[in-house]
Order: C-alpha cells, then structure tokens, then sequence
C-alpha cells in the first residue's frame, strides 16, 4: 500500500481498505484529506505543534487526536517524510469482530458502529494511546491492510464536514456511493463570539 503521494490522491485509494485493532476489521467507506501546511482546514496549517508532530512524520503512521474534549479521531499520515498531510478516516463498516465492536457502541445499529470518526476510533477501541502506530506494520496491533478494490466508479467526492473558512470549498472529502456506512454531510457552522 503506496502511501507517499499527494493527499488528494491517496484519500480515495484507502476507500475499501482494511483497518484492524485486535478482533475488529473495519472495511474503510468514507476518508477525508488534509494536506498540511498549504490547507487552511488542517491541523498542521500553521506548522509544528506538540499535537502535530506525527503528521510530519512519514508516511503510515497513526496520528491520533482528542477532540471536543470527549472524542478520538484517527488519520493516517501520508506523503513525503515532513510534508505533514493526512487522511482522516470518516467511516467504515464493521466486517469481523461485531460483537466487540457493539460491546463499545451499545444501542448502535450495525450500520452506525463507525459511521463517523468518533464512532469509528470507539468502534476499534483506539485511543491516544495508539497515536504514532505504524499502521503498515503487519506486527503491529494497528494495522492499515488492502481490501477488495473498489470500482473507481462508486468513489465520490465533495467538500469536508465542519471545515470552515478558506478550506471549506475543497472537494478533498471521498465516499463510497450508496454505502450506508457513510456519515451525513454537515457543513461547518460558523462560531458566534460573544459581545
């Protein structure tokens, strides 16, 4: 699995591939790209960070994050040793190890287990813990392994969820057409100041 070339292009290769934490396999059906320093939307935009020293690292590595100070997000960091791009992984379908899977997201549908990147890393049972795996590592407990090719004919694309300002238009956001896994496209609401 070639990792190393633009974000825009890898994204949709990940679409179909397998994403494996122990018992849990996750067929990967929604992906987003974030191409670091020269992309408004991403972490890395402004430079190196404590958080965002992994996405500077080379290509295959887990970077994994805390957000809405409740929730883990996962991207696997793609491209060029320091160039700091990522792909978020969006959602995925649940394909071995369902009932480890359910036992973390009691109540959710099957379809909704990792519908989302939230429920996605809950589904996996990955957390910050994990963040700097080399997920091409076939040792490794968090591992990245090609799936069935997919039909470059079911890929879309449209903008990315909740990216607000010069990165909202960019189309850098891939699905897989008419997989009921996939997340709801929500654009980003604009935070009111107070005052």
């Amino acid at each position: 699995m070639d990792l190393t070339g633009p974000v825009q292009q890898v994204a949709p290769t990940l679409l179909g591939a397998l994403l494996v934490h122990h018992e849990v396999v996750l067929r990967l059906t929604e992906a987003e790209a974030y191409a670091g320093q020269a992309d408004p939307g991403s972490h890395a935009f402004r430079g190196r960070t404590p958080r965002t020293e992994i996405m500077f690292g080379r290509a295959g590595l887990a970077y994994v994050y805390f957000t809405y100070g409740m929730h883990w997000c996962m991207n696997v960091v793609t491209g060029p040793d320091g160039t700091a791009s990522a792909v978020l992984l969006r959602a995925g379908e649940v394909v071995a190890g369902l009932d480890a899977a359910r036992s973390r997201r009691p109540g959710a549908k099957d379809r909704d287990l990792a519908r989302g990147p939230a429920r996605l890393t809950k589904a996996l049972g990955v957390d910050g813990s994990l963040g700097g795996t080399d997920l091409l590592d076939p040792r490794s407990p968090l591992r990245l392994e090609p799936g069935e090719p997919v039909d470059p004919a079911l890929i879309r694309t449209g903008p990315r969820v909740g990216v607000a300002g010069l990165g909202a238009p960019t189309p850098w956001r891939y699905w897989l057409e008419d997989e009921p896994t996939v997340s709801p496209y929500r654009p980003a609401v604009p935070r009111r100041r107070p005052g």
